[in-house]
């Protein structure tokens, strides 16, 4: 598979302490990543450089082969790299549709969206803010719909979520890596992101534990999770 996002020797911290000690990560393209580990282990850190909102300590951050280490996160997402981040990232003092507006830009249509997720079109006048958390989550998807984006980073988005409203949003992260997508997903339920992963990486405690198939994951414990994972 060609590889469309790539780190080398990645280190990145937050003040005095190191997080991400010489990551080595290849994300193929139109593929679907699956990034794992316990609490802790630098996933939403590897996901905050990639972005370009943390900067490298050291080492590289190549996009299709250029070294984008030093390029703003603005740059990074008009060329088309979109986060959706932990906390949803949605305006919830604007209304549904207000925020649909800001998601899909100047003449571009919600529809993707609103057919995506139905109960949206429901809300559409609703402060944003007052949405349950699963339609809060939605809402934040709905961005990847509206931009067409190359590489869609995803952090956490089943995080407190009824496993419904989970499952809908795992359909439509599938859904989007079939059509061409490159995803990078960072999440808490092993089965869900076994079920849709082409490539498997696990960190723990800043390293790089596993990489490989899904597959290649049965009946072993990974670092930081209690069980071992079913075949």
């Amino acid at each position: 598979m060609t590889v469309e996002l790539s780190v080398r020797g990645l280190r990145a911290g937050y003040g005095a302490v190191e997080v991400l000690h010489g990551i080595d990560l290849d994300v193929p393209s139109g593929a679907l990543t699956a990034l794992l580990g316990p609490n802790g282990a630098g996933k939403t850190t590897l996901l905050s450089v990639l972005a370009g909102l943390l900067p490298a300590r050291a080492g590289q951050v190549l996009w299709s082969g250029r070294d984008i280490t030093s390029v703003p996160p603005d740059a990074r997402a008009r060329a088309g790299l979109a986060l959706v981040p932990e906390r949803r990232g949605i305006f919830g003092a604007l209304s549904v549709r207000e925020n649909l507006e800001i998601f899909a830009g100047g003449g571009v249509s919600a529809d993707a969206a609103l057919a995506a997720f139905p109960v949206l079109a429901d809300r559409l006048g609703q402060r944003a803010g007052s949405l349950s958390g699963g339609e809060q989550q939605m809402l934040a998807m709905s961005r990847a719909l509206l931009r067409d984006p190359r590489v869609l980073l995803l952090d956490e988005i089943s995080l407190g979520l009824a496993p419904r409203v989970t499952r809908r949003l795992f359909d439509v992260v599938g859904e989007l890596a079939r059509g061409g997508t490159t995803v990078l997903l960072v999440d808490q339920y092993l089965s869900d992101a076994l079920r849709l992963a082409d490539v498997v990486y696990v960190l723990a405690r800043g390293e790089v534990a596993f990489a490989g198939e899904p597959a290649e994951l049965a009946g072993k414990t990974l670092p930081g999770y209690v069980t071992s994972v079913s075949g």
